[in-house]
Parts: C-alpha cells; sequence; structure tokens
C-alpha cells in the first residue's frame, strides 16, 4: 500500500508522499494515474519528502507535475511540504532546510497554519531562465503565430515563469494564450504564463497556466514571478498581497538583490492509501 496525504495551499493542491519511511519508486504513467481525478487521487502536483543529501540539510524535496513530469520548484508546494513533515513528526524544527533541484529553501511555520518561504532571488537572465534571446530586457515582444506579438516579463523563480499584463484576468485568455505560450520555442523547458492585473501598488490580480498542469487556483512561484516583474516595470511596491482564484499570498521583495519572501496558509485535506495493484495496472 501507498500512503499518501492530500494537502492544498489555497487550492494549488498536492499529493504528499512520505519517501522516507517507505519504499517509493514511481514512473511517470504511475504519476499521471495518481494525479487523475476520476481514476486515481487528484492533484496539481505529486510531492516526495526524501532524505537529505547534505547532512547540513533536513529534508530533500521532488516534484512532479500532473503530466508526471520533474520539476525544480512549486511554492505552494513548499508550504505544504513544511506542514506535513512537522505534522507527521519528522521533525520537530519550525524552520526547516529543504533541498530542491533548483537549490536550498528554508520554510519557517507560522501560528495558524501559515507558512513563510524564502524563495532565493530572482533570475534575470535568458541563459538562467532559460528563455531564448540576444539580451536581457525587463520585458520582451514574444511573436505569436496568427496573432499580435505579446509583451511579457520573463523570470526564473527556480522554474521558468511569462508574466503578461491585463486589463481584467476575468476576460484573460488563460488556457488559449496560456496554453500557446507554455509551449513557445523561446522557452526550451516551457514555461508557467501569468495572467497579471495590477489593482494598485499594494493588490495584483493573478491567474496562472502552470506547464504539465494548465490553469490552477494557485502558483506560488507564479505570485513570486509576477511580483518581481511588476517590481522591475515600476508597477508594484515591494509588499503586494496577490489575490489568486484561491485565496491571497503575501509576497515581499525587499531590494533588487534580495530573496523573495512568500507567505500563505495551508490545507491538509485527508491521508490515505492506495494498492500497488491499482497503481501499476495503468
Amino acid at each position: 500500500m501507498l500512503k499518501f496525504s492530500k494537502m492544498h495551499g489555497i487550492g494549488n493542491d498536492f499529493i504528499v508522499i512520505d519517501a522516507i519511511n517507505q519504499h517509493v519508486e514511481l514512473t511517470a504513467s504511475q504519476i499521471r494515474l495518481l494525479a487523475d481525478r476520476r481514476y486515481g487521487i487528484g492533484c496539481d502536483q505529486l510531492l516526495l519528502v526524501e532524505t537529505a543529501s547534505n547532512a547540513n540539510n533536513d529534508f530533500k524535496y521532488r516534484i512532479f507535475n500532473a503530466d508526471g513530469g520533474e520539476v525544480a520548484q512549486c511554492g505552494n508546494g513548499a508550504r505544504c511540504f513544511a506542514r506535513f513533515v512537522h505534522d507527521n513528526r519528522l521533525t520537530d524544527k519550525t524552520t526547516i532546510a529543504v533541498e530542491t533541484a533548483s537549490g536550498v529553501i528554508y520554510p519557517s511555520l507560522k501560528n495558524g497554519g501559515e507558512v513563510t518561504v524564502d524563495m532565493g532571488p530572482p533570475q534575470f537572465s535568458p541563459h538562467n531562465i532559460p528563455f531564448v534571446s540576444d539580451s536581457q530586457s525587463l520585458t520582451y515582444q514574444l511573436p505569436i503565430a496568427g496573432r499580435q506579438d505579446v509583451e511579457i516579463g520573463a523570470v526564473s523563480m527556480g522554474n521558468p515563469h511569462a508574466v503578461l499584463l491585463v486589463d481584467d484576468v476575468i476576460t484573460a485568455e488563460v488556457n488559449t494564450l496560456g496554453a500557446i505560450i507554455e509551449q513557445h520555442s523561446q522557452f526550451p523547458e516551457r514555461v508557467n504564463v501569468g495572467f497579471m492585473e495590477v489593482v494598485n501598488p499594494n493588490l495584483i490580480n493573478l491567474r496562472v497556466f502552470e506547464r504539465g498542469a494548465g490553469e490552477t487556483l494557485a502558483c506560488g512561484t507564479g505570485a513570486c514571478a509576477a511580483v518581481v516583474s511588476g517590481i522591475q516595470r515600476g508597477l508594484l511596491a515591494r509588499e503586494v498581497t496577490v489575490k489568486l482564484p484561491g485565496g491571497e499570498l503575501v509576497i515581499e521583495w525587499s531590494d533588487d538583490n534580495a530573496s523573495v519572501w512568500m507567505t500563505g496558509p495551508t490545507t491538509h485535506v485527508f491521508d490515505g492509501e492506495m494498492a500497488w495493484a491499482k497503481i501499476n495496472s495503468n
């Protein structure tokens, strides 16, 4: 039996699996089954809790999108990860050092179930995003076949993001334009696409089309990327509340050389077990 927990961070939902106290090896097809909302458990991402590679760190954290592909970072997942290891008594620390594919992060548990995460500094170099461009710029004109060019900000928060300014997130073409930009040839590893409506310098509305998952109710790294892009464009203050379809996050970027800090809630939904025979039959 595979033991798991179902969790979410403002609607961005996860299957969280302790791979320290049970042997877990999952193929991409098995992850797709587990993520399926009709035939499996259902999730936007699957999170694996593993033993740290470095003795100075507490855990290793692996993230898989619903399509089975592994990614480097997930902000809402990082908060749920911290809550999971603490609630399951894998650690008694309230601040933990967690290895990810994009570096070590340090989630901190707060009162009331909220978690603050140091998401590290944003990356703007096209090579580091990665994004195909001859030079670095605040914004880029992205050619779209059969459409007008789209202006984007491009930034990595451990994973690539394209940020578009829109007048109204409700009417934004999130699913159609998001799917086109996700697969754009200038993003060789695909890209998460954020549609940002600036309400005032301290408040934005945001919808995110995530690579490998489609539109989700919330995206932590997407919220960080949107705020950073908005600050760079001179539109936002250094601390911003981000309203996503699933709830709110607070993002702070104190200066251009600092890490981005994200604070938001976590929710434990239920624990369960799934038979390996069912997983292996698909």
